[in-house]
């Protein structure tokens, strides 16, 4: 396959995704439901496979107004930036010495540059965090993780906080490229998210594969 389209359209075949879809339907329909319906698949539009280097997983998107965009960890450039977002930027200054090329915390650059936002959980209820939990999403994300690891070589993978360490074991160790640290959010931050330097950890691999670094 040579299209996230051709394997998620693989995925919308099976029983899980079916009753998944439905579940997520009815909710956009009575509820109110973040990102957008048209942006859920929105990290796959802007990272295409063949251009994918690096993998950051998050957990479930933003349940703020306006905050979600399809990205997981990016907002929309004329919102203040979340907390989680100001600690990513204040770790790429310190690990790289110049800020970030996306200090109005929305990460597009990023994604067109090859790494894929991926949160494990693609939607969510307004104010309430972690409400599209265990509807199915999980199985979706894991099988897409599972997808790389098999068909991609030297990925890197970003994985902050406990939930999205738990997920190396989906990934292949012999061929891919595991960087672990606790979550960015302020709750967790300063135990270990500041001075993890995966900023220039990821761009030091990506050098040594001869491919082009990440402009952060």
């Amino acid at each position: 396959m040579n299209s996230w389209e051709e394997v998620i359209n693989q995925e919308k075949q099976k029983d899980y995704y079916k009753n998944l879809k439905e579940q997520i339907d009815k909710k956009y329909e009575t509820t109110i439901v973040f990102p957008a319906k048209e942006n859920i698949f929105k990290a796959f539009s802007l990272t295409k496979l063949e251009n994918l280097k690096v993998v950051i997983l998050g957990q479930d998107p933003y349940h703020g107004f306006g905050q979600a965009q399809g990205l997981a960890f990016s907002t929309p450039a004329n919102i203040k930036n979340p907390p989680s977002m100001q600690n990513i930027l204040k770790e790429i200054n310190e690990d790289l010495q110049k800020p970030s090329l996306c200090l109005n915390g929305d990460l597009t650059p990023w994604a067109t540059q090859g790494v894929l936002l991926l949160n494990s959980v693609l939607t969510v209820e307004e104010a309430k965090a972690a409400s599209h939990q265990n509807l199915g999403w999980e199985v979706f994300t894991d099988n897409i993780i599972k997808y790389i690891s098999q068909n991609k070589k030297d990925i890197v993978f970003l994985l902050w906080g406990s939930p999205a360490i738990k997920k190396s074991s989906l990934i292949d160790k012999q061929n891919h490229h595991i960087l672990t640290a606790v979550h960015p959010s302020p709750l967790s931050a300063y135990r270990g998210f500041f001075g993890c330097k995966h900023f220039s950890k990821t761009n030091d691999i990506l050098k040594s594969l001869n491919k082009e670094p990440i402009i952060w």
